[in-house]
């Protein structure tokens, strides 16, 4: 078969579980994607890493079959995007090689280190300058845990970065940190875009200043395929890889987000959701997470926990295995809201406190699977309600609800959501939001596109639409008021435990 002729950009997205890449032409269709299953590595509880040369190896290879499955050449790709799930640290040694593993944004291991940073009121002094919460899973609350914890490996730090700069880096063997992520790691300050080093010296890491690379741009170029890359892969050397960005950053530019009317809520690993503006607000209600959006044109402004569809793939491992169709059978064939079982979906963190862990409750003999997979989308759905309601308070002419996500293929899951928010749930019918959004910061870092916002026009694709159902809306209330007053019973519980715990550590002292 001959190879075809057309011009291609490269998205790669590296998710939670998943790496992806697809080939896309200058109008956004789709022309073949490959997908690569990712380990998370815990070793110890509540940590999740990732084998930062076998993630390397596993873009190689992904790459390259994609361009062998499509009979693409390397020379007719233009350029190459990366997209990524944010936060987390991925760290190079003074030599340029990885540091140990890369550590996820769902990993919990900097837990005390938050509580410390808290008791000590570092949140209200640097929020103001960030914009962001504090997190275990952000660059900075695992740098102090590594420096307190392995100061030898603390030591010899020569490079910090995420994800998508890794995977830039060893496409190119150029470093940078892409804006849209760093802009989310407490190392950046919002109103003047760019680092400060006074915020790593309040975070206690100040000595990490000498090892952030510069800030790259969404679409800007940074690096080309070395000649050892393109023999692994079959890409071209010289081929330009743009900055990339943030995941939630792509999916709401394949979402349409172009005003404030409208809302982008994302579930895969992560709960999101989030909504676009042109400037940063003065007095707010809530602490929004803010980060700059794709080409530094305004600001991303989501709430977030990693609460959703992971959950779902624990259970189902745990249980044998289903088919995605046969789980969605499996819930619609129950009256909706119909049992008392509820289901906290903290396996991978909470948005209701650090010490918050999963768990079902209200189980009796007479349940079955198919009572906790309802409970499990049940559980996720009014974990994203608790991120929405809070956006809902910053962006009050919202009236639509864009989801994209693996969930968003499931009618079942969708027509919750819509039940529960009493909001409109419209889905657009793009299966790799990652890929595609990483392929338009290509095409913007190669000319084809001025701005994000004129390729973002480009693109047209369905939307499908759900409305709500006043009736099931009502059931959906009362549980969801339920599944509210357990965590807060649970929040009554472990403050008894922490109580108990203080006490005995002070008898034993």
């Amino acid at each position: 078969m001959n190879a075809s002729s057309g011009e291609y950009w490269l998205g790669i997205d590296c998710g939670g579980t998943y790496l992806k890449a697809g080939l896309y032409d200058h109008t956004g269709q789709e022309s073949g994607v490959c997908r690569q299953s990712l380990p998370v590595l815990s070793d110890h509880p509540g940590w999740a890493e990732r084998d930062m040369p076998a993630l390397w190896a596993s873009c190689v290879r992904c790459i390259a079959a994609l361009l062998r499955q499509q009979n693409v050449s390397g020379n007719q790709v233009k350029g190459i995007g990366i997209s990524a799930q944010g936060k987390g640290l991925f760290l190079l040694d003074k030599a340029g090689n990885p540091l140990g593993r890369g550590i996820l944004s769902s990993d919990r291991r900097a837990g005390d280190v938050i509580s410390a940073w808290q008791r000590d009121g570092l949140h209200q002094q640097i929020y103001p300058l960030t914009r962001q919460a504090l997190w275990a899973g952000h660059p900075v609350s695992l740098l102090r845990w590594i420096k307190l914890h392995q100061p030898e490996r603390y030591q010899q730090i020569g490079t910090v970065m995420m994800a998508h700069d890794y995977l830039r880096y060893c496409l190119t063997g150029v470093r940078g940190c892409e804006e849209t992520n760093i802009s989310e790691s407490n190392l950046y300050h919002m109103a003047n875009g760019g680092y400060d080093a006074r915020l790593a010296e309040m975070l206690g890491i100040a000595d990490i200043s000498a090892a952030l690379p510069p800030v790259v741009g969404s679409a800007e170029i940074c690096g080309t395929v070395t000649p050892d890359v393109a023999a692994l892969t079959g890409l071209t050397a010289g081929t330009p890889v743009a900055g990339g960005l943030f995941d939630v950053v792509s999916t709401a530019l394949c979402a349409g987000l172009h005003d404030e009317f409208t809302l982008n809520a994302v579930m895969g690993t992560w709960a999101v959701t989030s909504g676009i503006s042109a400037e940063m607000g003065a007095q707010e209600n809530h602490p929004y997470v803010y980060g700059r959006y794709a080409g530094g044109e305004g600001y991303l402004i989501h709430e977030a926990s990693p609460t959703s569809s992971a959950n779902l793939e624990w259970l189902n491992q745990q249980t044998g295995g289903m088919a995605f169709d046969e789980i969605n059978r499996a819930v619609s064939a129950l009256p909706k809201a119909a049992t008392d079982v509820l289901f906290l979906p903290f396996l991978y963190g909470s948005n209701q406190g650090v010490e918050m862990t999963a768990g079902f409750y209200g189980l009796q003999s007479l349940h079955h699977r198919g009572h906790l997979l309802q409970a499990v989308y049940e559980g996720v759905v009014f974990s994203h309600i608790t991120h929405l309601n809070r956006m809902l308070e910053r962006f009050p002419q919202a009236k639509t609800l864009r989801v994209t996500g693996g969930p968003a293929r499931s009618e079942v899951w969708m027509q919750m959501l819509a039940d529960v928010s009493g909001m409109p749930v419209e889905l657009p019918q793009i299966e790799e939001t990652g890929c595609l959004g990483a392929a338009l910061a290509a095409m913007v870092g190669t000319g084809v596109y001025p701005t994000f916002a004129q390729a973002q026009r480009h693109l047209h694709f369905a939307v499908r639409r759900l409305e709500p159902d006043v009736g099931a809306q009502m059931a959906y209330q009362k549980k969801s008021q339920r599944y509210q007053f357990l965590i807060d019973a649970l929040g009554g519980y472990h403050a008894r435990c922490a109580a108990a715990d203080s006490q005995e550590k002070t008898h034993h002292d």
